[in-house]
């Protein structure tokens, strides 16, 4: 039998309708236009603001979309993968929500806590689970809603994040040179002082005092962050692109995580690659945590065409980073227009 690799066959996405954008912002907290795009490159960002719908209703919606498009049988999926670091609940799993939600009746779920390389792990994870051959489609789902955890009075962070999610079928398949053909990915542990939500954890369950001191929103050290990030994401595709052969020549697209346009923007500079060769949707959409990904894949889905090489690439609390060399397997027009 010949050798099983795991490709992307489709993407569906979602974000909320509700755009806050930075002159709203600016009413909300001391801020303007001028100082959040010279920092960070965000105009605007979705969010998710009606009452009582959390993480896995934009991943059900971004996953419905997926299977509409692709016209994949339900019965036929054998899991499903979420990505998130702003689950429904602490217990049970946002993956076994959507999955319930969307009546699949031979798969199992679960979350993949990752931070903002959460898409990136689960891609990895979801790719050897079609590698060993016992699994045959997987749909993975990056998926965050920044804004349950984002502190609206904090002038440094409440600019960055949005909401939103998408979510990518995996399948196996036996055409070789195709896929998911190599990563690299790590994490350090030191980097919890600088990126953290204090409380709700086992540590620090939530009581007044949490709640008093608002100690349930994202913390954040962001001269320390920025320069981790763009370190670890320059080195880390660097090295992707040294051990396969990748090149500005060839190199189609590197999908970054959004999380700074001063930070993607390194990013290329390190790869010698310009601008027009860089996935971005941070000005429109923010960081959406591990959405930012898959949401940039889906937007430029219909550029894409089979064999176009890309670069993959995050990093996130608790230091997590890392890139993956990716061949894309279809030529994205296909599909005419995304399913809304």
């Amino acid at each position: 039998m010949d050798k099983i690799n795991a490709i992307i066959t489709g993407i569906g996405g979602y974000v909320p309708d509700y755009i806050l954008d930075n002159e709203e912002l600016s009413r909300m907290v001391d801020t303007n236009d001028e100082w959040i795009m010279s920092r960070v490159g965000i105009k605007e960002r979705r969010i998710l603001s009606e009452e009582g719908l959390g993480t896995s209703y934009m991943a059900r919606k971004a996953a419905k979309q997926l299977i509409t498009k692709t016209k994949v049988d339900p019965d036929t999926i054998d899991a499903i993968i979420v990505a998130t670091s702003t689950a429904d609940y602490q217990f049970p799993s946002t993956a076994s929500i959507v999955l319930g939600k969307l009546g699949l009746k031979n798969a199992f779920a679960f979350d993949f806590w990752g931070a903002c390389c959460g898409f990136l792990f689960a891609m990895d994870s979801a790719a050897s689970m079609i590698q060993s051959g016992r699994y045959k489609k997987v749909i993975v789902i990056g998926a965050d809603k920044m804004s349950s955890v984002t502190d609206y009075t904090d002038r440094q962070t409440c600019p960055l994040f949005g909401d939103g999610a998408a979510a990518v079928l995996v399948e196996a398949t036996e055409e070789q040179n195709i896929g998911v053909l190599d990563s690299y990915l790590r994490a350090d542990g030191k980097g919890l002082p600088f990126l953290h939500k204090k409380a709700g954890g086992s540590v620090c369950p939530a009581n007044h005092f949490t709640v008093d001191h608002r100690l349930h929103y994202l913390y954040q050290e962001g001269r320390t962050v920025f320069r981790y990030a763009v370190t670890s994401m320059s080195d880390d595709c660097e090295l992707i692109a040294r051990r396969n052969g990748l090149t500005n020549a060839n190199i189609r697209y590197v999908v970054p995580h959004q999380a700074n346009i001063r930070i993607i923007e390194a990013v290329a500079k390190r790869l010698e690659v310009p601008m027009e060769k860089v996935m971005m949707n941070i000005e429109h959409f923010g960081n959406t945590s591990a959405a930012t990904i898959p949401l940039a894949l889906w937007e430029y889905e219909s550029s894409l065409r089979k064999g176009d090489n890309l670069i993959l690439t995050a990093f996130g609390a608790g230091f997590v980073h890392g890139a993956s060399y990716y061949k894309w397997a279809y030529d994205g027009d296909k599909y005419s227009a995304p399913v809304k």
